[in-house]
Parts: C-alpha cells; structure tokens; sequence
C-alpha cells in the first residue's frame, strides 16, 4: 500500500504577513507545496490530505488542489479551536491554533495506512521524501508503534532573517531518544547557531545537530495516542491562550516510556522556507536555480 502524505497547511502565517501557503514562489507561480507535492509523487505516495482552516476552503480548491487533478487523489480536512474532546469548551479568548499534534488530530477519519506529516510552507528537497516513502513501505501491514522522522542538520535549516523554532533531536544509534522543541534558535555574535534554555542558559547548537522539521512517519494507531494526550493537555493548559500541542511533546513521551520507536532518516537535504518576508527573495532565487539545474521541469502540474 501507497502512504499518505499529510499536509499541515491550517497556519496563519503571522510572522511572515499573510498566506504563505498561497504564495506563489516558483518562476510559473508555484507554492512550496507544489514542489513538495510534486517530490511526494516521484517518490511514491499515493495520496495527500490537507489539513487547513475552513475559511480559505474556497480559495484553497480553486488555486491549490484543481491544479492535482489527474495527479494524485487529494482530500481536506478541517482545523478549528473548537475542535475538542468531550467535556472540554474552548475559552472565548482562545484564537490560536491548538498546535500541530491537534492539527494531526483531523487526520483520524481519512487516513487508514502508514502516513508522512509535513509543514506546508518548508521546502524538504526530493532525497527527504524519498527517504521517508522507503521507510514507510517497508513496515508490515500490521506495524505499530515503529515510527520515523526526518532528521536535518541544524545548520541546513537557519534563517539570516531571524530566530526559528526547531525540535533539537538526541540520538541512540539509529533511533530517536529525545526531542525538545526550542524555540528563538538563532546565530550569536559569533555567528554560531544558539538558543538559551528554560534555564536562561545560552546553549551553542553544532551545525550538524539533528533536528525535527515536522516531517514525520506514523501509523494509524498514533491518532489513539494523540487523543488520550491531548485531553491530559487540556485539563493542565486550557486556560492557557497561547499553550500548543506539540507534536514532539507526544513524541518524546513515548520515546521516554519505551511505547513507540522513532527511527531518524538522515539526508543530506537542504531545508529553506519563509519563515519571515525578507526570507523571500531569497527562497524565490533558490527555486528559479532549480529549475535551471534540470531538478524541475517548467510545468510541473
């Protein structure tokens, strides 16, 4: 069976000002996701889901998904702060997103088979998929609980515009055995890569340090999972307007208490996206070079 690859694309954009999802960055016009899209197909998923905001619905099926068709079978599912288990009611002054891990969440009623979750707005390079279709194919049909990600270098995943967010990622052998999401990750005086921790320490990152950019593996069963997580995390932070659900918190738990494995898939891919507006000029003459270089062709879709 074919994976899925699931698109997280139900983001506001804030930092960057606007829909970066819509924004066209390629020469002919064409979005991160077309290219993230269109390496998806090469490498051999079979379907792609969307998860995005009900109220772009109509300008996402006209200038995103009409341009898959004849290409791959798509669907969408919805992302709304009043998504939430029984019991629980959405506090008025919530307006952000419940975080990626909820985002997953929707996922549940349209994906029955091993699946790939990646940020709508992160260019991942060709070898990051192919990669990752390898590792799901080759699970048993009945697999559980055997999960993977890929892992970049840090140091292939910077901003010269600001600070970013990434899930710094330690190592046992071949697999995963934490990751903690940081966040104000940026170059020092000295040009090396930083953050300070929950401590108030700085902390130096080496460029080759692992890290998470939300391109994961799972299977179906880590929907159970999510759900029982994200009731505990609702009864501690509900009352808490700017609190997220993570995808690595879930992670690293599991990891912690022996009950799923994460295997890191190494590549030598290089990551670039709009994180803010003066990542874009840049972004729009790496993706002009690639097509000079005969890695896409001029109509992709």
């Amino acid at each position: 069976m074919k994976p899925t690859l699931f698109v997280l694309a139900a983001g506001m954009g804030s930092r960057y000002g606007g829909l970066k999802q819509l924004d066209g960055l390629g020469p002919h016009g064409e979005t991160i996701m077309d290219y993230s899209i269109y390496d998806a197909i090469k490498s051999g998923f079979g379907k792609v889901v969307f998860v995005i905001r009900k109220d772009f619905e109509a300008e996402f099926r006209e200038k995103i998904l009409s341009k898959y068709e004849n290409h791959i079978p798509t669907e969408v599912v919805f992302q709304s702060v009043n998504d939430l288990p029984e019991g629980f009611t959405c506090p008025p002054e919530r307006t952000k997103p419940w975080g990626t891990n909820h985002a997953v969440m929707m996922g549940k009623n349209v994906i029955h088979e091993p699946f790939a979750i990646i940020n709508s707005d992160d260019f991942y390079g060709r070898n990051s998929f192919e990669v990752m279709a390898r590792e799901l194919q080759s699970l048993a049909p009945d697999s559980t609980r055997h999960y993977s990600m890929v892992g970049f270098k840090v140091g292939n995943t910077m901003s010269e515009s600001g600070t970013v967010s990434r899930g710094v990622c330690e190592t046992k052998g071949e697999f995963l055995s934490s990751i903690v999401e940081r966040t104000s990750i940026g170059y020092d005086e000295e040009h090396k890569i930083s953050f300070v921790d929950e401590n108030g320490n700085k902390q130096i990152l080496e460029p080759a340090t692992p890290v998470s950019m939300n391109f994961w593996g799972f299977t179906p069963d880590y929907f159970a999972y999510s759900e029982d997580f994200f009731v505990r995390f609702l009864r501690e932070n509900i009352d808490k307007p700017k609190a997220e659900f993570y995808i690595p918190s879930l992670v690293n738990e599991l990891v912690e208490r022996g009950e799923a494995s994460v295997k890191v898939l190494t590549t030598e891919s290089k990551w670039f996206g709009v994180t803010y507006s003066a990542d874009r000029e840049g972004v729009v003459a790496k993706f002009a070079q690639l097509h000079r270089d005969g890695v896409y062709p001029e109509k992709m879709f």
